[in-house]
């Protein structure tokens, strides 16, 4: 049992156990904080492998130092273990994907704070019973120091499969001659966007010109079955048109292959067999700007323009883009402003709301940015743009029409949606290419209610109303505007989203003309 309860285990076992919420995510089997890394894997994962060690080393010298019995002991293997309950609660929260109300943190930090006081005074009563529990807990932490070496071998071997995750993409090189061009195919995916909410069952005062000024000249589809629920694995499905409820990505952050819901097998994920793919081989160039998905490491070989951006929360809020030595001094400083903000000397960090909201404005303001430039090159006749919005939480306000400090509401993001709709309309009025251009405007998922948002502290009693009680209406927004389409059209059918890739070919090689070419095909996709 020596080896087991060594000062040296013990140590690296603490040290584990305090990190778990830091290491679990990259080493995560998933691999999906890897996947949607913009920057750099080694200024994420160097800097944790150097905590771990570092604080292994620092808790091997605290438990060498108070080796026989007496107070120093009893206080520093009380505070080890009374500094478990706090971090394991948000550890458990943040794997299940739930958040620890404020509150009940400064409770459990408190309660255990105010027991190691009890314990410093009065060590000499508890000694008789830290010196049974002692043994027990030096034998556990030692067993979980084996697990730290594989946590610790799995951040190693994920650090190498990472070290290149980002390279500038090589592109597809069009060799289309520039006198060849197509009337453009512009496929714009808002997140999240529900049809319901759109044009069924609107919330009263809501304003959304954009839309309803397109819904009088396209056809919109108003039963359509989503292709899932998560993004992460819809837009695999749209673009292949391979049915999916999974995904498989490797530690190197590429995506391998897709699940098929009824059979249960595997298919290889290839950016040959998509609709970027379909769309060179009728003589398009094509491009995306596109959120949360790393579209230029994983289609590099169909698209002649790409960017992406997906800004998401870090262990430590380690970012990617930063110096490998501004990571890792990143928490220090974060220490530092606290302990400043404590004694009224400054700000302390960013809560988590601010640094979504920053966050998910940067990437929708990047992604405008980007998007523009591509409907700006008439060169580009087949066009991706997948934005960041209505998904919650809120970041726009309607009321004042500008980006807010605080989170608000779903329906202001769908304003902001109804305002991009509106910005891009304009471009292309302005190049005098809106009544040729083929439009698509779709949302991946409808609006995740009771599934998601619901239940989660940023819901407002406006969406409360909206929804009617979190009800979940899982009807995505699909509509079509064919080339000089001047009229409503409406499919009431039903009609799976998984047929958008089939739906793309036909637009590009222009074999619908009219609404009722659209309807009669669309009846016969089953």
């Amino acid at each position: 049992m020596k080896p087991l309860t060594h000062p040296a285990t013990i140590a690296f076992g603490i040290a584990n156990l305090y990190l778990i919420d830091l290491t679990g995510p990259i080493i995560a089997p998933d691999h999906d904080l890897i996947y949607h890394l913009m920057g750099s894997a080694s200024s994420v994962i160097l800097p944790v492998i150097a905590y771990l060690l570092t604080l292994s080393l620092l808790f091997f010298a605290l438990l060498l130092f108070p080796r026989r019995p007496g107070p120093l002991r009893v206080i520093i293997w009380s505070a080890f273990l009374l500094a478990l309950p706090p971090l394991l609660l948000h550890t458990i929260a943040n794997f299940a994907g739930a958040e620890v109300p404020e509150w009940i943190t400064n409770t459990v930090a408190s309660t255990c704070l105010l027991v190691l006081v009890a314990i410093a005074i009065f060590w000499k009563k508890v000694l008789p019973g830290f010196e049974r529990a002692q043994p027990v807990a030096a034998i556990t932490l030692g067993f979980f120091a084996y697990i730290g070496l594989f946590i610790f071998a799995q951040l190693c071997w994920s650090g190498w499969q990472a070290r290149r995750l980002n390279p500038a993409p090589t592109l597809h090189q069009s060799q289309i001659s520039s006198t060849q061009t197509h009337p453009r195919v512009i496929w714009l995916l808002l997140d999240e966007l529900s049809y319901q909410q759109l044009y069924e069952r609107r919330y009263p005062g809501l304003d959304l010109p954009a839309f309803d000024q397109l819904a009088a000249e396209s056809t919109i589809f108003t039963h359509v079955i989503p292709a899932g629920e998560y993004t992460r694995y819809i837009l695999p499905t749209l673009i292949t048109g391979t049915p999916s409820n999974e995904i498989n990505v490797s530690a190197s952050g590429m995506l391998l292959s897709l699940r098929n819901p009824s059979t249960g097998r595997w298919t290889r994920f290839d950016q040959h067999q998509s609709v970027f793919q379909d769309a060179l081989n009728s003589g398009y160039t094509t491009a995306i700007a596109g959120w949360y998905n790393p579209y230029c490491r994983i289609l590099p070989q169909v698209l002649d323009h790409c960017f992406w951006s997906y800004r998401e929360s870090t262990p430590a809020n380690l970012s990617p883009n930063r110096s490998l030595a501004v990571s890792i001094l990143r928490p220090f400083r974060s220490l530092w402003r606290d302990a400043k903000h404590l004694f009224g000397r400054g700000p302390g960090s960013p809560s988590e709301e601010t640094r979504d909201l920053r966050q998910h404005t940067n990437d929708y303001r990047q992604l405008v940015t980007a998007g523009d430039a591509d409907l700006a090159d008439p060169t580009i006749d087949f066009l991706f743009l997948h934005m960041p919005i209505p998904h919650p939480y809120g970041f726009y306000d309607r009321k004042t029409k500008s980006f807010s400090r605080k989170h608000t509401s779903y329906l202001d993001n769908l304003a902001l949606s109804d305002a991009y709709l509106a910005h891009l309309r304009q471009i292309l009025e302005q190049q005098h290419q809106w009544d040729s251009t083929t439009l698509i405007v779709m949302g991946d998922h409808s609006w995740r209610t009771s599934l998601i948002w619901a239940d989660a502290p940023g819901w407002t009693s406006e969406e409360q109303t909206a929804s009617r009680g979190g009800e979940f209406d899982d009807r995505p927004a699909y509509i079509v505007k064919l080339p000089h389409q001047e009229t409503a059209a409406r499919i009431d059918q039903p009609w799976a989203a998984i047929h958008t890739r089939a739906l793309m070919d036909v637009l590009l090689q222009q074999r619908i003309q009219t609404p009722a070419d659209l309807e009669a095909w669309a009846t016969l996709q089953k």
